[in-house]
């Protein structure tokens, strides 16, 4: 029941945050434009449409969900403890541990219901464009679940940062570097090094894990639907081949679990 009342408070603090506005604004703005835009290349590369626009999708999600996960959660605790509220919500008869797993909980159906308006707008156009018979519900279904535990993997790694920072102007740049690092500057490293080593040893075993290890790659890896798509979407299919669907599940997996406990760890120990 305490879980549930700090969930619904933390719903109505996410309504006034116009930063994750914006930011789930745009990615239905922009589900809805790939989703037109994708019928000229499906006659040349006999696809359907609904693979061209979820490939689209799947390489916009990847940089908007992990930001809107983190725009929610980098002020979570550091927010409470600036407004001196955080004092109020350890007294009541809750451990720190149910207090995050509200804040969780709510923070996760914004993130579903933005990804849910986006793909659910992402379908309509598809039926109303090329009829239901293009309709493929299982992919939809796979980038829902997998675009909520990438945005999971980052509401824990933005609780973390809120908790161990406490000033909340210090938790927003370290959450925009987390997003930078995680979801741009570890694939040009990677291919930096790729390009480096070649053939060697490097691009044939460390590569393929050290891709699969970021969930934000295991994410793209998992959504890009065939080997048609894979020409639209992203090149680093092969790769993604050596590690296999398992390993590429595993990883999304373990993300939101690994920086949920974490937070949880922190937070026990954190001073209000």
């Amino acid at each position: 029941m305490y879980i549930l009342a700090i969930a619904r408070l933390e719903l109505l603090i996410a309504r006034r945050n116009l930063w994750v506005a914006i930011a789930i604004l745009l990615m239905v703005l922009f589900d809805a434009v790939l989703t037109m835009a994708g019928d000229a290349p499906t006659g040349m590369l006999g696809v359907s449409p609904l693979t061209v626009a979820l490939t689209s999708i799947t390489t916009l999600s990847v940089y908007l969900v992990p930001l809107i996960g983190l725009l929610l959660s980098f002020d979570a605790i550091s927010g409470e403890m600036e407004r001196g509220t955080l004092t109020l919500s350890l007294s009541y008869p809750l451990s720190r541990v149910e207090i995050l797993i509200g804040k969780f909980l709510a923070h996760i159906c914004v993130l579903a219901i933005a990804i849910g308006i986006g793909l659910g707008l992402t379908a309509t156009l598809v039926i109303v464009q090329h009829g239901s018979q293009h309709l493929e519900i299982l992919p939809l279904v796979r980038l829902l679940l997998t675009s909520l535990a990438l945005g999971a993997s980052f509401l824990g790694l933005g609780y973390a940062v809120s908790i161990l920072v406490r000033q909340t102007g210090a938790a927003s740049g370290i959450a925009i570097a987390i997003w930078l690092v995680c979801v741009v500057l570890y694939d040009l490293g990677l291919l930096g090094a790729l390009v480096a080593n070649g053939s060697g040893v490097f691009a044939k075993s460390v590569f393929p894990w050290m891709l699969v290890a970021n969930p934000a790659d295991a994410f793209r890896l998992i959504n890009t639907p065939d080997i048609t798509a894979n020409i639209l979407g992203s090149g680093v299919s092969a790769a993604g081949s050596v590690v296999g669907f398992t390993g590429q599940l595993l990883s999304l997996t373990l993300w939101p679990l690994i920086a949920l406990a974490l937070s949880c760890l922190v937070f026990e120990k954190a001073e209000p």
